[in-house]
């Protein structure tokens, strides 16, 4: 192997494993937390992938996590039904005008997105119930077409969600695992969306993703135990704000 060939491949490993490293650590703060999987791993995915195939393997990484949260932790999901067939009803229109994003637009603009939507779900954690307020009857609409139209531009199609459940007055328990059935949903609907659009790219590395996120998942189940109280908010908070600067250093640079 020549020089340039072997610089080629260190380079493709170094960016394997800082995506693997990612999608560790936004699974493990997912599980410790109850959400912040994308909000941690979308801004490097993108960076390092490329926005397709950080779209197309937050779809299927988000197919695993959520499915683990809501079957595997020996207790019956607590899901406001009607809450999420409406948020899900109103992203299938969103998630279509995601897709058209995703492949029309320009790298940059999406990553300032993420950045932009990872401060949203920076606003939630920091307000917390104090912005719970009886929704109206638009919250729904605007909440679930916009998490739509994320979930398929940059896969991070929390906040948008998480502000209806705290207007709704949610349990932390409820909003959990809502926030679950609805991006599993989404996910489902997100394929064909990106596969009409020609949008759909499995990164090649695809199982060793899986893998991290597996693991990611087992990791944070222990780390919630230590994470109580202050430690767990600041915790959350400070990964928050690194992957906001990331995302939009990334937009920038």
């Amino acid at each position: 192997m020549d020089r340039r060939s072997f610089m080629k491949s260190s380079t493709a490993a170094g960016a394997l494993a800082f995506a693997a490293l990612a999608v560790f650590l936004g699974a493990a703060l997912q599980s410790a937390t109850g959400f912040g999987f994308s909000l941690v791993a979308a801004p490097l995915l993108f960076a390092l992938l490329g926005p397709r195939e950080a779209v197309s393997a937050g779809v299927l990484l988000g197919l695993l996590l959520n499915g683990l949260t809501l079957a595997t932790e020996r207790r019956r999901p607590v899901v406001l039904g009607r809450d999420a067939w409406r948020l899900v009803a109103w992203s299938v229109p969103g998630l279509a005008a995601g897709a058209l994003a995703l492949r029309e637009l320009p790298e940059r603009p999406l990553s300032a997105l993420v950045g932009l939507a990872v401060l949203a779900g920076l606003a939630v954690r920091l307000r917390g119930r104090a912005i719970a307020t009886l929704p109206r009857v638009w919250h729904a609409p605007a909440a679930g077409v916009t998490s739509g139209a994320l979930a398929t531009a940059n896969s991070v199609s929390g906040p948008p969600l998480a502000f209806y459940l705290l207007a709704r007055g949610a349990s932390p328990a409820a909003m959990r695992d809502t926030l679950a059935a609805v991006f599993i949903a989404q996910s489902v609907l997100a394929l064909p969306a990106l596969l009409l659009s020609a949008t759909f790219t499995v990164p090649a590395a695809i199982w060793a993703l899986l893998a991290a996120a597996l693991a990611g998942q087992l990791a944070g189940r222990r780390a919630f135990a230590w994470l109580e109280g202050e430690r767990h908010e600041q915790a959350v908070l400070a990964v928050l704000v690194l992957s906001a600067l990331a995302a939009l250093a990334a937009s920038v640079l």
